[in-house]
């Protein structure tokens, strides 16, 4: 019984999601680029976020167990954080590319 009502539950969500995939673009096509473009910008900002924090909570850790390291430590730090957002950038223009 509890596997037909999940049957029926699936099948009526599937049911009431059709209208909502029948409107369309100009074209007569609905463009997905739009939709991607926005959550693959979210995904890589996100991450970068994550990336950048542990970055720096692992430098701050760095510094406070060896602080005559310090210059080394925050010249790959720097770096580090370079390379992070260039995820966020080149994200951002392949967006720009793609869309327009």
């Amino acid at each position: 019984m509890r596997k037909l009502q999940y049957l029926l539950m699936t099948m009526s969500a599937l049911m009431m999601a059709v209208p909502a995939f029948a409107q369309t673009g100009q074209t007569g096509v609905a463009s997905w680029v739009p939709i991607g473009a926005g959550i693959g910008m979210a995904i890589a900002s996100g991450l970068c976020g994550l990336g950048q924090g542990r970055a720096t909570a692992s430098s701050a850790e760095a510094v406070a167990r060896n602080p005559g390291a310090r210059p080394a430590i925050f010249l790959f730090l720097i770096l580090g954080l370079a390379f992070i957002e260039s995820l966020a950038l080149f994200t951002f223009l392949i967006i720009l590319i793609k869309v327009n």
